[in-house]
């Protein structure tokens, strides 16, 4: 992939839909989330016209409280889990990623939590919440299990939309785990949106 990768979101869109761009403006995928479900449930595209499906996301339970998400190829096969940490989010989001073994293969950690919450509860007020926008850009990071950082999250300033950014810190990320990084930053987009 070419990075930087841009994450756009629809604002006033029935169900949450996100856009998922390279540096050249190439389109990467398009998940729309399916809206009444009892577990979630995401389906990732190769393109907005939604004929190839690449990816789906399941939940493993109703309630979100330290769900886990497993990511499935096109056949139906688990690639790859992201895992909610319940406790350790409620400050400071908190994911772990797993690979299609199971194992433990990267966290994300929110960076500045105090971003998120104000970007929050002065993106809700009117005319002041336009300038919070401006002001505030929470940011996630990902690491490896020895603490190593290979990508970055950052909200970005964007009026009409949601945009982030995602930007690669390491260069000796293999395919596989670039895709189930892409898809779990997709998940964790979705969540915390929904939180604020």
């Amino acid at each position: 992939m070419n990075y930087p990768l841009k994450f756009s979101f629809k604002i006033l869109a029935f169900a949450p839909q996100i856009s998922v761009t390279d540096a050249n403006g190439q389109e990467i995928c398009y998940v729309r989330q399916k809206l009444f479900k009892f577990k979630e449930h995401v389906d990732v595209y190769r393109t907005k016209k939604r004929e190839l499906l690449l990816a789906s996301i399941k939940a493993d339970r109703v309630i979100d409280w330290s769900a886990r998400y497993t990511f499935h190829d096109a056949e139906g096969n688990a690639v790859g889990a992201i895992g909610r940490q319940g406790a350790k989010s409620l400050w400071r989001a908190h994911y772990d990623v797993y690979n299609s073994a199971g194992e433990l293969t990267f966290t994300i950690e929110e960076a500045n939590p105090v971003a998120k919450v104000a970007d929050s509860i002065l993106g809700s007020l009117p005319i002041i919440g336009i300038l919070s926008t401006m002001m505030f850009h929470p940011s996630y990071v990902v690491k490896r299990a020895d603490g190593t950082d290979v990508l970055k999250l950052t909200k970005k300033a964007a009026f009409f939309e949601g945009v982030f950014i995602l930007e690669k810190l390491d260069d000796s990320i293999t395919q596989p785990q670039e895709l189930d990084l892409l898809l779990s930053l997709l998940m964790l987009n979705l969540l915390e949106r929904r939180r604020g």
